[in-house]
Order: structure tokens, then C-alpha cells, then sequence
């Protein structure tokens, strides 16, 4: 049973994965990465650790996707116009890329085989273990992601507001004057005393 649920998850992982890739909406390749890092908790969950795999859906499914979301929508980024300049030549790098990296995978796993990898403990996967390791040997790198979190969110504030957008709302309401006083008209506040009886 716990094979099969692997093989469902792995393959849904794998599927939304080239659909962030490949989909030109960047919604529905935000929605795909959803389904993606729920699937990569599911297999956290598997590996004996859900913990991690909570963490998975609250911080990454949760927080930094809506990130995603809220950039994409704040932005207003449409759809990828389907332009055949220079597409040809991106396609032909991107198919070089990944011939060389998957060349690269089976060549490291053919001189040093598979390694024998340890079952996993009660202790490895503990919550104990992971602050210990996240907050000592991982400490550099966890301080970095949060550094580059608050980047983001600065920099999706800057990118959101247009330079004079101040002016431009200002001018774009008509000027609204309050109606005119009958007595302060030229000609009419002494038409209205000529006409009024004494």
C-alpha cells in the first residue's frame, strides 16, 4: 500500500512539476506548484517525518506560494504571448541544458554506484535532531532564506507602485466645484436686488 501511495504521489509531483515549467499562465503554474510541494510532503510523510512534511504544506504550500499569488496578481502579469522571435534558439539551449545535467547525474551515479543508504531512526527524523541541525550546521542558510524572503516581498511592494502614481490619481479625478452662490455672479446679485420689491 505504501508503494502505491508513493508511486501516485511521486508521479503527481513529477506531472505538476513540468507544468510550473511548461504552462505560459503564471497562475495555473503557481497552482501546479502547489500540488507540487503538497505531493513532496506526502513523500516527506512516507520517509517516517511529518513534521517536515508540515512544514512542507504551512510554510512553502502556505506562505510562499501565496506569496506568488499575491506578486502575480499585484503585478497584473498576463498570459505569455506566443512570440516565435528567438523562441528556437531558447528551446535548442534549454534541450542542450538538460541533456548535460542528466549527463551529468548518470555519469556521477555509474563511477560511484549507488550508495547504501541507512534506515532511517526515531532520533533522525525527530524534532530535536532537525532544530539541532537547521540551527547550527544550517544556521548560514536558513538566516540567507529569510534574508531573501524580505527581498521579495520589498521588492514586489517597490515593483507594484508606478513612479508619479500620486499625480496620476490626482489628475484623473475630474475637479468637482461647488455650486455657484446666485448673489456672487457678476450681474445677477444686482439683477436679484432690482427685481425684489423695497
Amino acid at each position: 500500500m505504501e508503494t502505491l501511495i508513493f508511486l501516485l504521489f511521486a508521479g503527481l509531483a513529477l506531472g505538476s512539476a513540468v507544468v510550473v515549467v511548461v504552462h505560459r499562465s503564471p497562475v495555473f503554474a503557481t497552482l501546479s506548484l502547489v500540488l507540487t510541494l503538497f505531493s513532496v510532503a506526502v513523500l516527506f510523510v512516507l520517509l517516517g517525518a511529518p513534521f517536515v512534511g508540515a512544514l512542507q504544506v504551512l510554510v512553502y504550500a502556505g506562505a510562499i506560494v501565496v506569496l506568488f499569488l499575491f506578486v502575480i496578481m499585484l503585478l497584473n502579469i498576463q498570459r505569455e504571448e506566443s512570440s516565435h522571435a528567438g523562441r528556437g534558439a531558447q528551446l535548442w539551449v534549454a534541450l542542450i541544458g538538460a541533456v548535460v545535467f542528466f549527463g551529468m547525474i548518470g555519469l556521477g551515479f555509474w563511477r560511484g554506484g549507488f550508495p547504501a543508504v541507512r534506515p532511517l531512526t526515531p532520533e533522525s527524523v525527530s524534532l530535536k535532531a532537525l532544530a539541532a541541525e537547521l540551527f547550527t550546521t544550517y544556521l548560514l542558510p536558513f538566516e540567507i532564506v529569510g534574508l531573501l524572503l524580505l527581498v521579495a516581498v520589498i521588492g514586489a511592494t517597490v515593483a507594484a507602485r508606478r513612479p508619479g502614481g500620486d499625480e496620476e490619481r490626482s489628475s484623473d479625478v475630474p475637479f468637482e466645484a461647488s455650486p455657484p452662490d446666485p448673489l456672487s455672479v457678476t450681474g445677477e446679485g444686482e439683477r436679484f436686488q432690482e427685481g425684489t420689491p423695497s
